[in-house]
């Protein structure tokens, strides 16, 4: 009996959980750096990942406009430049701003995902059918950023006009002058000329 009523009471598993190990503010402001470097590294690196034009293409379907841009001067030209689908759908993050708005670009593309596993674009003949509304949201988006993906490259500033045709001279000073933005006048510049199916669709509902 006394061999039992001496013996240490046991100790539950939860209860060493109890009273935390201590810890320095150094040592818990270094663990938290640490931690962070690890977390924005990985999410970086996804964006990047999933930014490439092989990626985007994966989803058959989107191989339909990126065949359109390889036949334009934005994918191969005198200069060697190109660009990649991620430079004009998702744009740059140069600033927090832009980050997040690359965020916000990548969770919205999931609704392109759900459109290839649903099968609403999933064949030429479909994907015909949404290119107008698919091509109007991009131009939504690029409108209400001011063009900010294609000024990443081009700039009124840097323009030497002198090297221009003359109807677009008096173009790009009316645009600066008006204030306009490139999509304004650009729809459809690095894929299948669309403005058509938008010139009806305007007419149709004028018509109403």
């Amino acid at each position: 009996m006394g061999d039992k009523q001496s013996a240490a009471p046991k100790v539950g598993f939860w209860a060493k959980f109890k009273k935390p190990p201590q810890c320095s503010f150094l040592t818990l402001l270094v663990i938290g750096i640490a931690i962070g470097i690890v977390i924005w590294g990985g999410v970086n690196t996804a964006m990047e990942w999933t930014n490439r034009s092989e990626f985007c293409t994966s989803c058959h379907e989107m191989t339909i406009p990126y065949e359109e841009l390889k036949q334009t001067v934005h994918y191969k030209n005198r200069s060697g430049t190109t660009v990649n689908c991620s430079d004009c759908h998702v744009a740059s993050s140069k600033t927090p701003t832009d980050y997040l708005y690359k965020s916000l670009q990548k969770l919205f593309a999931a609704r392109d995902i759900i459109g290839h596993i649903s099968g609403v674009v999933d064949t030429p003949e479909k994907f015909e059918a949404h290119r107008l509304v698919m091509a109007k949201r991009v131009w939504e988006r690029m409108q209400s950023r001011d063009s900010k993906e294609c000024r990443n490259c081009h700039s009124f500033a840097t323009m030497d006009t002198t090297k221009q045709k003359s109807r677009s001279q008096i173009k790009h000073e009316e645009a600066q002058e008006d204030n306009l933005t490139c999509i304004e006048c650009h729809k459809g510049i690095a894929h299948k000329a669309i403005h058509h199916l938008l010139e009806e669709e305007e007419a149709a509902t004028a018509g109403q």
